[in-house]
């Protein structure tokens, strides 16, 4: 059952598919329906924040170019060209509705810098505070693979915390979660409720993707685990229904609904280290810790195997085992070249090994998150 009386924060992705006309250009008037919808869900009381593709397409319609380029810098030129033709289209329409907007661009680094990610976190805030309407989108104009998020459905989820949104909707040209394929299987029935995302769920994530966007099913499956470990809700409707987002909130019952009261409800340390950092290195690390590890304890420098690529105290890395497998990631307290010297070493014998002494552990137990295998017991 939908839990539908206590949302009033929600984010609001909308996907290229359903800004765009099927040439690829911008739809003004696709976009002036989703705001009409917007702007009664604020009259209701709602605070909205929106994540919004279609930067790309809107530089296409601007440089009156038939297909997307293909090399990396004519889309991020195309991005620059269209993210203000974009901004320009969502601020005339809002004005109709006598609603204010902003531009937010982000990339991974927003989320990954734990002091850029609370000036990300005041800036929102203020936004909303102000009334204004925040449409985020990735600064594509300056993203490369290794700062980017790669998709707006991992980017809307992993903006849920940083507001403390109640709901992520995903706006997109398809339904909802199917069965199987509905486009190969006219068997395939809608699911209306998600109760918890198991591997039966991610199996189902070969439906719908589109030609116009980044993210199909399972970029939306992994948004969902995202929102729904953070202890919140995630519906995907189509945007092409009519009045998708007000049904989502009724008898309808449009779309998909995750729920979000059967996840792992990380804290926000544990959710900010599992989803929203990148790992700058990994440590191997011996049967025993990985046994240590998984009943809480803090990792110590004497089951530490191995360490690879460099990196400074303070960061996040990997916590690996023998076989190869991610078991935790952890904030380390030793650099990657002190972390190679005390590898293997008890902690009394730290002091004698580098110039400088400050922790036992080399990741406390407080700092880090198991990833896989967590004792029950």
């Amino acid at each position: 059952m939908r839990e539908i009386k206590n949302i009033k924060k929600v984010i609001i992705k909308i996907g290229s598919s359903s800004l765009c006309h099927a040439n690829g250009y911008i739809d003004q008037q696709k976009i002036l329906y989703l705001v009409m919808q917007i702007a009664q869900l604020i009259e209701q009381g709602m605070t909205v924040v929106v994540v919004s593709s279609g930067a790309i397409s809107a530089g296409m319609g601007a440089m009156k170019l038939e297909k997307k380029p293909e090399t990396l810098p004519q889309k991020q030129a195309l991005a620059a060209i269209g993210q203000a033709q974009l901004m320009q289209i969502y601020e005339e329409i809002f004005q109709l509705f006598h609603l204010k907007c902003a531009q937010v661009l982000v990339n991974h680094d927003d989320f990954d810098h734990r002091q850029r990610l609370l000036n990300l976190s005041h800036t929102m805030n203020a936004l909303i505070d102000y009334g204004v309407i925040p449409i985020v989108n990735e600064n594509d104009a300056l993203a490369v693979d290794e700062i980017k998020v790669g998709d707006n459905d991992t980017l809307s989820a992993l903006l849920v915390p940083v507001i403390d949104a109640d709901l992520l909707i995903l706006v997109s040209d398809i339904d909802g979660l199917y069965t199987d394929n509905p486009h190969h299987n006219p068997q395939a029935q809608l699911l209306k409720y998600v109760e918890q995302i198991d591997e039966k769920i991610e199996n189902m994530a070969s439906g719908s993707t589109s030609k116009l966007g980044t993210g199909g099913m399972a970029t939306k499956i992994k948004a969902a685990k995202i929102v729904n470990d953070y202890g919140k809700h995630m519906v995907i409707v189509n945007g092409q229904k009519k009045e998708s987002l007000l049904h989502i909130f009724d008898e309808c019952e449009e779309g998909t609904w995750f729920n979000g009261k059967t996840g792992k409800h990380l804290n926000a340390k544990a959710h900010w280290l599992t989803y929203r950092t990148q790992s700058k290195g990994e440590i191997i690390v011996d049967d025993g810790a990985c046994q240590a590890l998984r009943h809480h304890k803090s990792l110590l420098p004497s089951g530490i195997s191995d360490v690879h690529g460099q990196f400074l105290a303070g960061q996040v890395v990997d916590v690996m085992n023998q076989q190869g497998q991610r078991i935790a990631k952890g904030i380390v307290q030793y650099t990657s070249f002190e972390i190679a010297l005390i590898k293997g070493h008890h902690s009394q014998d730290i002091k004698n090994i580098l110039e400088s002494y400050d922790y036992d552990e080399v990741i406390h137990a407080d700092n880090m998150v198991i990833l896989g295998g967590e004792s029950h017991e």
